[in-house]
């Protein structure tokens, strides 16, 4: 991870995240070139609706998008540069484009193609946001606030021809909006009748229709490492817990062993999971590809590619 950092040149975090959170910027690196599109959700935040709503998304984008992210265009704190506007979250990244158009810049690139080593999408986009990295272009940036997020939202208000934003459905979270005063309970409620008790959507995209949640985010609950553990689920009478707190315990209480429970003669109806630790990102398989060129016509082999 740190390597890669240092190779990119610019990028350093305050988040508490820490270097680990950067790397949400190079999942289309991590992640297999085999995988050609991915859905990212926080680690304090979980479905409530099958994830296929989701993913069935990518069937809906234009055809040069590749980043959709919660949006809350009305957002405003200058002191984070308005990244708040969009939470990465939740993310639904189309690999294949972020790995052709590079996001992501490194030194390696230099030494392959000293002429033209060619400009990743981010570089032009941090810099029209945030200026040169470390005030002359030779440190790293120490005004991008909320990790990640806030390189993100350079990203995304730079190339908005390559960004969707997500319907609010897709985030309901407890740092912001109160979860539009949304929960559990009156089941049989109309949308009609759900949207006149719904708060924090006038002058936003999603004004004039009720927000339907298929995902919880347990953010900003101060005080506690692990979202299950806030004490405020243990008060009868805080409004969060009220409305969300039978959620978050079916959620912690459910069994990983019920999960896994497709169709078993059909392996793509079922979850799997897996584990990368052999992690080789994009600029060393190129550095390897131009270090297996060089060789090969070293051997006498010139047309070799």
């Amino acid at each position: 991870m740190l390597d890669r950092v240092e190779r990119e040149g610019s990028i350093q975090t305050d988040h508490s995240a820490g270097l680990p959170g950067l790397m949400k910027l190079f999942i289309h690196e991590i992640l297999p070139s085999n995988v050609t599109k991915s859905i990212f959700v926080d680690t304090d935040a979980f479905f409530i609706s099958d994830p296929i709503l989701l993913w069935n998304i990518f069937d809906t984008l234009r055809p040069q998008t590749s980043l959709v992210m919660a949006s809350h265009p009305d957002q405003d704190s200058p002191e984070w540069n308005n990244a708040s506007r969009i939470c990465s979250c939740v993310m639904l990244l189309d690999l294949a484009k972020l790995r052709k158009d590079r996001l992501m810049h490194s030194s390696v690139y230099a030494k392959i193609k000293p002429d033209n080593p060619g400009q990743a999408l981010s570089t032009a986009a941090f810099r029209a946001m945030y200026g040169l990295p470390g005030g002359d272009g030779k440190g790293r940036y120490t005004n991008v606030r909320l990790g990640d997020q806030g390189y993100w939202w350079a990203i995304v208000d730079y190339h908005k021809n390559i960004f969707e934003p997500l319907s609010f459905d897709f985030e309901v979270t407890s740092c912001l909006m109160d979860t539009y005063l949304t929960g559990l309970g009156a089941d049989t409620i109309t949308e009609k009748e759900e949207l006149k008790h719904q708060i924090h959507l006038d002058d936003t995209p999603q004004e004039g229709k009720a927000v339907l949640p298929k995902l919880l985010h347990f953010n900003c609950l101060h005080g506690t490492d692990v979202y299950m553990n806030w004490a405020g689920w243990n008060d009868p009478n805080d409004s969060l817990n009220v409305r969300w707190g039978d959620a978050m315990r079916y959620h912690n209480g459910y069994k990983w062993i019920w999960l896994n429970q497709g169709d078993r003669k059909k392996p793509l109806h079922q979850v799997e999971m897996y584990t990368n630790d052999k992690v080789v990102f994009a600029d060393e398989k190129a550095l390897k590809r131009y270090m297996q060129h060089i060789q090969a016509n070293k051997h006498g082999n010139p047309h070799h590619h």
